[in-house]
């Protein structure tokens, strides 16, 4: 067997790529589509080998390539798992992507892992930990890190700031980049009643390095609005509509079509960043 040659690292085009999920990797793999990059969840390539390694080495010698994590549990009490960020640097060693992120978020305590995103108070001793963490991780991989803004269903009464200000703080103390996932914000926004564009407006422009899109579901009959981040579904206008002011404020961002639910045909996926990369287009033109 050949030894694999180290990956040459290649900057995310400011451009729409898709998440690689399994259904469509064969399909990949045998017709190259167009795709500008691609992203996969890094633990879900924590295994040292097997067939899903030689895939994405395949696809990776093609492709610019995004890691994008679940599992640090950033804002947990807990101590910074040093093996799972340990795994997560061996793994951005073997690959070289061009961007490597996670949340603002926990999901771990007392060595039990919950397998969620759990929302953080928004406190001062919140932000100070999260920029501790933010810290060591990029200290650990020797690299910018990303920090994505978390959908949330409630909220803590004991909070010092608004989400944004949270947001926009722990990229400016630690020097971390932003993953802003313009669906969350909107997400957010109904389930916590706030405005998005004072969010979006709130965020630090210069440290956006990479755009979420996603769907979800909108829950009826309850006694307040409730919108579910399910990746599951188109991106909604609504959200459309909030990217198109994203890029207005942060410039043309690599961005991502996020779906993990109810995948679709590769087509489909395909379709949605063809509506986003519409819109990175005319940003373009338009600061050309």
């Amino acid at each position: 067997m050949n030894p694999v040659l180290p990956f040459v690292q290649r900057p995310v085009p400011a451009a729409a790529g898709i998440g690689l999920r399994a259904p469509h990797i064969e399909r990949v793999l045998a017709e190259r589509p167009p795709v500008p990059w691609f992203e996969v969840h890094s633990e879900n390539y924590f295994g040292a080998g097997g067939a899903m390694h030689a895939a994405l080495e395949r696809i990776r010698a093609d492709y610019p390539l995004s890691l994008h994590g679940v599992g640090l549990s950033l804002g947990s009490a807990d101590a910074l798992d040093q093996a799972h960020l340990a795994t997560l640097r061996r793994l951005v060693d073997r690959y070289e992507p061009a961007l490597v992120s996670d949340h603002i978020c926990w999901g771990a305590f007392g060595g039990a892992h919950m397998n969620e995103l759990l929302p953080l108070p928004f406190t001062e001793e919140a932000l100070a930990l999260m920029v501790s963490r933010v810290s060591q991780v990029q200290e650990a991989l020797g690299r910018e890190f990303l920090v994505e803004n978390v959908s949330s269903y409630l909220g803590f009464r004991d909070a010092d700031m608004p989400e944004s200000a949270f947001v926009a703080e722990l990229v400016r103390r630690s020097g971390c980049g932003l993953l802003l996932d313009v669906n969350n914000i909107y997400v957010n926004s109904i389930n916590h009643g706030f405005d998005p564009h004072d969010y979006l407006r709130a965020m630090p422009h210069a440290s956006v390095r990479e755009m979420h899109l996603a769907g979800f579901i909108r829950k009826g009959h309850l006694p307040v609005p409730l919108l579910i981040d399910s990746h599951s579904r188109p991106v909604a206008d609504e959200v459309w509509a909030l990217y198109g002011e994203a890029l207005e404020l942060c410039g043309a961002q690599p961005t991502l079509i996020e779906w993990d639910q109810d995948i679709p045909e590769l087509e489909v996926l395909l379709a949605e960043a063809g509506r986003a990369e519409e819109r990175l287009h005319a940003c373009r033109t338009a600061i050309a």
